[in-house]
């Protein structure tokens, strides 16, 4: 037995890996089960905390779902304002559908949250205009690409939108494991993509 003076040793607090676990938890479960069945207690249950820890990190379950989206989209866009300083205009559409690829094999309910789960009425005005960003940034390529003759005429948004529609499908798959990195379909998918924006003089 020890001599009575030893005193109880304290757990050292990590509100960073708290936060990572608890926002890794959330994601997985809002695109699985969905947002309303994604309870507190199964939240706090999947990330290895006490309930109540939620409410030291986000107001609410409705604040701690758009704070995540919200990341998330930035976290995407940014690969579009990085591919922006490439100087070929293709290359700026393969460097985004590349690296989305890469994000939705090594973490898919990010792809999932943001392209793929219904949250009709969920999303804040912040992160509604973060959404509308990503579409935003790839028509100001679009207009880039048409001003260089890379891009049909018509409509910039049309043929952003078009081509994001495409690399969704990929990024679907992608993130479902359908399509794994040595499957064709990927790339036949982004190549029609291209194709189906691309000027008929280039």
């Amino acid at each position: 037995m020890g001599n009575g003076n030893s005193l109880p040793t304290k757990r050292k607090r990590d509100p960073k890996g708290t936060r990572e676990r608890l926002i890794k938890a959330a994601i997985e479960l809002f695109t699985t089960v969905g947002f309303h069945a994604s309870t507190t207690p199964l939240i706090a249950e999947r990330a290895g905390i006490a309930e109540g820890t939620i409410y030291r990190h986000f107001d609410s379950k409705e604040h701690l779902l758009n704070e995540i989206f919200r990341a998330a989209v930035r976290l995407l866009a940014a690969q579009i304002q990085e591919a922006g300083k490439l100087r070929e205009f293709p290359d700026r559409l393969h460097a985004i559908s590349a690296t989305w690829v890469e994000i939705a094999r090594a973490n898919p309910p990010l792809i999932r949250l943001v392209f793929l789960t219904d949250l009709g009425g969920l999303l804040d005005s912040n992160s509604e205009a973060a959404r509308e960003s990503i579409l935003n940034e790839l028509e100001k390529l679009m207009v880039e690409g048409k001003a260089a003759g890379h891009v049909r005429a018509g409509s910039a948004r049309i043929w952003a939108d078009v081509w994001l529609r495409l690399v969704i499908l990929v990024l679907e798959r992608s993130a479902s494991g359908d399509w794994p990195p040595d499957h064709p379909a990927p790339q036949q998918v982004l190549s029609s993509a291209w194709s189906a924006i691309a000027s008929a003089t280039r």
